[in-house]
């Protein structure tokens, strides 16, 4: 489910990016959503070599509990990507804002 999750993420967020292609730093939150569905192949891969054929076929608890993780992992991207926005201020909105509070 953690590998499901990130990679829809990482398809959506590249197909805004793909489209929009304006200044809000989507490229970032791309890299990080397909770092996380490639750790999660990783992941994946070493599971199907230890357990083989039983990895895909996981106690409904697995299920959930890989589900909440998955979303997680969006929920902190998304975290960090709003971090580097408000870094980067593409827009100059906060340097405009701190900029009339100072007058």
């Amino acid at each position: 489910m953690t590998l499901l999750i990130t990679v829809f993420a990482a398809v959506i967020s590249t197909v805004t990016w793909y489209v929009t292609k304006n200044d809000m730093k989507l490229g970032s939150l791309c890299l990080i959503y397909w770092g996380a569905a490639l750790m999660w192949l990783v992941d994946a891969a070493a599971g199907y070599a230890e357990n083989g054929a039983k990895y895909f076929m996981p106690a409904p608890a697995d299920m959930l509990n890989d589900a909440f993780l998955g979303l997680s992992a969006v929920a902190l991207g998304l975290v960090i990507w709003l971090v580097v926005l408000l870094v980067k201020d593409p827009k100059g909105k906060i340097k405009a804002v701190m900029q009339n509070n100072e007058k």
